[in-house]
């Protein structure tokens, strides 16, 4: 509905990027939400124009000339929509500025502190540190890391309700030591979000309020066995909008602009994620790989069936400003063996600082971009293997225990990440969105997640995701129309057997009813890679029989008949084993790599 009551026809929406601001302008045609036309324009936080409405109304003003139609009227958005004039709508997400960077506290590091952790970064935040009782830092060295990372936001958690009050107020007492300065500006108290015991409330009053900003909502940890983290989320979003991008250059005259609450970029990729999984009942995996940060979004269902939505931002895994982390924590071994010609270690060094400090650059040769892909599969990896060892089932539940006990406690929890029940993984981000074939966005994502069974990948054509995120709020049906027909390009499906054997050995059998071609039947050996044309919109049923020592889901050696769904790529058949081993022999690893390569045709030869 717009503002009148009367039917949404028409959605302006923005997305300020630390770099980038981009716009989008949405229309109803028919009974269908799509994508009329996008603009973008260099994002305008920093100085010398000092006011990110610039950027905005730059980024606007070309979809104005697009569309061929007036959308402004002396730099004020025109609404409602009036005859061909103006929008009935208008929202943004925004980045700019760093975004949103916290720190959390909790009394037991892998419980309360986790839990915490979650709804942070499900909020869209950086989490900076996680400060706990139990973390072996002495007080003095706490205290000095609070007032050295300068947080935008704290967020305090600890003890199940009507539980201890001692050490989440000791935390509390911590905090108030530190006396914590904002990062942007001193015009403001630093905001603190309580959302612990509720016996501690006023205990924590009596030591944050003259302190902070502080805000009370319910406990995130109410009884061991259960989270309740969408209060605290929300609460994190509002207070981001209040405090920390009020004092962003132009954002108060942005935020009267809109007609929902600004979200911060990543909190609205995890929306139009759960959004999606949400309306189509399936099990998502989403990643967004940046120049500095990657993301990931995921939700799984619990043992007791139900979704749990989970971000995890790496922070140090990027393709440009972060990119020697990357080969610091990879490893140049890990990144090499997915090269497929000798290379000098020395001359890869080079390639990637040049590309530290040249970030915006882009591959200008194909041994160029063949190693900023080999890069981008180990920084996906790595950004998995950390979102895995957060997404997981509560920890501390049903075993009963002292609080001493529980600070003691180092055993994980179980990771919600189940491979083999995963319907579709969706990539983002220039890599993976910009890629010269999408034939290489497809195997960089088969190569880094190693998808189990049969999964659906797509990606986002043009990285529109954050708008359709703060669309899904206003609008859920035509955020998942437009998602569904101009956000996603479908690449297709993936289907790979559990198990591991040598070259050659039996490993799958398969059928593929067409309904225009005729039945293929084949046998695939152990090690292959296989693409079988499945074009986009069309379904194919298939027979999958896997020999007794691989298994698709169903148990070793089980008959899977299932619907395989197309996409631009086609369906692939990989039959190299999980977990993945590539060749260590050089001569053998570049033989087997350009066999896969050639298989999907990924590069020209």
């Amino acid at each position: 509905m717009n503002e009148s009551g009367g039917e949404l026809r028409s959605i302006l929406a923005t997305d300020c990027g630390s770099t980038t601001t981009k716009a989008i302008l949405i229309e109803k045609r028919g009974d269908e939400y799509q994508l009329i036309v996008r603009g973008e324009a260099p994002t305008t936080v920093e100085a010398p124009v000092e006011d990110v409405t610039a950027g905005v109304i730059n980024a606007i003003t070309e979809v104005e000339e697009l569309a061929g139609r007036k959308l402004l009227d002396n730099g004020v958005i025109i609404k409602p929509q009036n005859g061909d004039e103006g929008v009935d709508v208008y929202i943004s997400t925004s980045s700019a500025g760093g975004g949103l960077q916290m720190m959390v506290a909790g009394v037991v590091r892998n419980m309360t502190g986790e839990s915490a952790e979650r709804a942070a970064l499900g909020a869209g935040a950086i989490v900076m540190d996680v400060i706990a009782s139990n973390d072996k830092r002495l007080p003095h060295e706490k205290i000095e890391r609070i007032r050295h990372l300068r947080p935008d936001m704290f967020l305090l958690s600890g003890g199940v309700d009507g539980g201890t009050t001692s050490h989440v107020v000791e935390l509390a007492e911590i905090i108030a030591a530190a006396r914590p300065q904002p990062r942007l500006g001193i015009a403001y108290e630093l905001p603190l979000i309580y959302a612990g015991n509720k016996d501690a409330r006023e205990l924590i009053r009596e030591r944050l309020e003259d302190v902070m900003s502080l805000e009370i909502v319910d406990n995130l940890r109410p009884v061991l066995e259960r989270e309740d983290l969408m209060a605290t989320r929300h609460k994190i979003q509002e207070q981001f909008l209040e405090h920390v991008m009020a004092h962003a250059p132009g954002y108060k005259k942005l935020i009267d602009w809109t007609d929902a609450p600004i979200m911060p970029t990543p909190g609205a990729v995890g929306e139009i994620i759960q959004t999606v999984s949400a309306q189509q009942d399936i099990q998502v995996v989403g990643v967004d790989i940046g120049g500095a940060t990657t993301d990931v979004f995921s939700v799984f269902k619990n043992h007791d069936a139900e979704a749990v939505f989970n971000r995890t931002v790496s922070a140090n895994l990027g393709m440009s400003y972060s990119v020697s982390n990357v080969l610091a924590e990879a490893g140049i071994d890990n990144v090499l063996r997915w090269v497929p010609f000798d290379i000098e270690v020395g001359d890869l060094r080079n390639r990637v600082k040049n590309k530290m400090i040249r970030p915006t650059t882009i591959p200008q040769t194909l041994q160029e971009l063949v190693l900023e892909q080999a890069i981008a599969r180990e920084a996906l990896r790595l950004a998995f293997e950390q979102h895995k060892q957060l997404a997981v089932e509560l920890r501390g539940v049903q075993q009963q225990r002292t609080i001493s006990e529980a600070f003691d406690q180092t055993e994980s929890g179980q990771t919600l990440v189940n491979m083999l029940s995963l319907d579709m993984l969706v990539g983002s981000g220039g890599v993976l969105s910009h890629a010269p074939r999408r034939q290489q966005s497809m195997l960089m994502m088969i190569d880094a997640f190693q998808p189990e069974g049969l999964t659906h990948l797509a990606v986002d054509s043009i990285f529109m995701m954050p708008q359709l995120g703060v669309l899904a709020q206003v609008n859920a049906e035509a955020a998942t129309q437009v998602f569904e027909r101009d956000c996603l390009i479908h690449l297709g499906t993936c289907v790979a057997p559990i198990g591991v054997g040598k070259e050659g050995d039996a490993c799958l059998s398969i059928e593929i009813h067409f309904s225009d071609k005729p039945t293929i039947t084949e046998e695939i050996p152990f090690g292959e890679l296989q693409l079988y044309p499945l074009g986009l919109g069309e379904r194919a049923s298939i027979k999958l029989h896997p020999s007794r020592r691989f298994d698709l889901g169903a148990g070793h050696g089980t008959v899977v008949e299932t619907e395989a769904m197309g996409g631009v790529v086609g369906l692939v058949i990989d039959t190299r084993g999980r977990p993945l081993e590539i060749p260590t022999d050089s001569t053998q690893r570049v033989a087997q790599l350009t066999k896969w390569q050639e298989a999907l045709r990924t590069y020209p030869t």
